[in-house]
């Protein structure tokens, strides 16, 4: 499975890392929505974590990229990650087509969780973790 996860902060990239490596995930990283946005163009991804708040381009705002392709990448299965704990910004990002929303710090087994739904709800039939 090839994750792609956008986040500014390289602690939350590496931790997060550490835990997918840890379930034999390949994640690729990109520290900004632009970078991530020409990634999602340029390679395959089964899923995507994507941070909300980082400089220039939010994660909304690419996730609403995301969402307007007119190939198979717009239904990638999209995970937001962060630290805004505001009280509509779950139904925000699942508006603009988040599938799922976890809170930093992120657990593992929440994480897994989320994956795994994620993956479930796409019509994946194939074991995504070990």
């Amino acid at each position: 499975m090839r994750v792609l996860f956008v986040d500014d902060n390289a602690m939350n990239r590496t931790v997060v890392k550490s835990m997918l490596t840890a379930a034999e995930v390949v994640m690729v990283e990109a520290e900004s929505a632009e970078i991530g946005l020409d990634l999602i163009e340029a390679d395959h991804f089964d899923l995507i974590l994507m941070d909300l708040r980082m400089p220039g381009m939010d994660g909304l705002a690419a996730i609403a990229h995301i969402r307007a392709r007119l190939d198979e990448k717009a239904r990638l299965p999209i995970i937001v990650v962060t630290a805004d704990n505001g009280p509509d910004i779950r139904a925000r990002a699942c508006a603009i087509g988040a599938n799922d929303l976890l809170h930093k710090p992120v657990q593992m087994e929440t994480l897994f969780d989320a994956i795994g739904r994620a993956i479930a709800a796409s019509g994946e039939s194939r074991a995504v973790l070990a």
